[in-house]
């Protein structure tokens, strides 16, 4: 058995709009100025708090739970609004398919978004019963410690050897390579090529029609069979 793990947002998700406008609301509610879209969105796969406290530093943290919540209730509000809708990027879909029918491969998700988070973007593309474990910010400390891998492995019983990380950025790579995992880095997402190569990815793929390939020779079996 082969346990595939997958970031959420900037790897499955297009879900740049909807967080930096999130993070506006955020500093907005602290009277803070609102940093550039690129340092923004660069802390992306951090959990909630973490990433404010990343964008505002040691002299504002004391800032960072006030920002927080007003990030948590706007997404809430629009999301009742049926506003807070994240496309999934092509060829996610057909990709998650097509391996969850596999009998060999265990899907699996590791995000710095809460499980609230996660059940919403399942909701919203039908995407339930489609992941064996799952893995958010309301039970790990954030990206890149690995603890979201180390239970993945735990509730599959898959080994380490037999697993694999796809994520869009440095703490995504960071965090695998801490949990003695593989891992495939996307250039779709929030950090580029040279900062996934820097964090260790293993191999570095620009679109999902690339990912059959890259799974194949990072676990070494017959792509034929993907």
């Amino acid at each position: 058995m082969y346990l595939i793990i997958f970031d959420v947002d900037g790897t499955l998700v297009d879900s740049q709009n909807t967080i930096f406008h999130g993070l506006q609301v955020g500093f907005e509610a602290v009277g803070l100025p609102m940093p550039d879209r690129k340092t923004a969105l660069s802390i992306v796969g951090r959990s909630l708090e973490e990433a404010f406290s990343d964008l505002v530093g040691e002299a504002h943290l004391e800032k960072v739970p006030a920002m927080a919540e007003a990030y948590r209730q706007a997404k809430w509000a629009r999301r009742a609004e049926g506003l807070e809708i994240d496309p999934l990027y092509p060829g996610a879909r057909e990709a998650i398919e097509r391996l969850h029918a596999r009998d060999d491969f265990l899907l699996g998700i590791a995000t710095g978004k809460a499980l609230r988070g996660v059940k919403h973007m399942q909701d919203t593309h039908g995407l339930h019963g489609k992941f064996a474990t799952i893995q958010t910010a309301d039970t790990s400390p954030s990206k890149p410690h690995p603890d979201m891998i180390e239970r993945a492995l735990s509730e599959t019983g898959v080994g380490p050897e037999r697993s694999v990380m796809i994520g869009d950025t440095g703490f995504d790579m960071s965090m695998a390579k801490s949990a003695g995992i593989r891992t495939i880095g996307v250039t779709w997402g929030y950090h580029d090529h040279s900062r996934l190569a820097a964090e260790g990815a293993d191999t570095i793929i620009h679109g999902f029609d690339e990912l059959d390939d890259a799974l194949a020779e990072i676990l070494n079996f017959d792509k034929e069979t993907v």
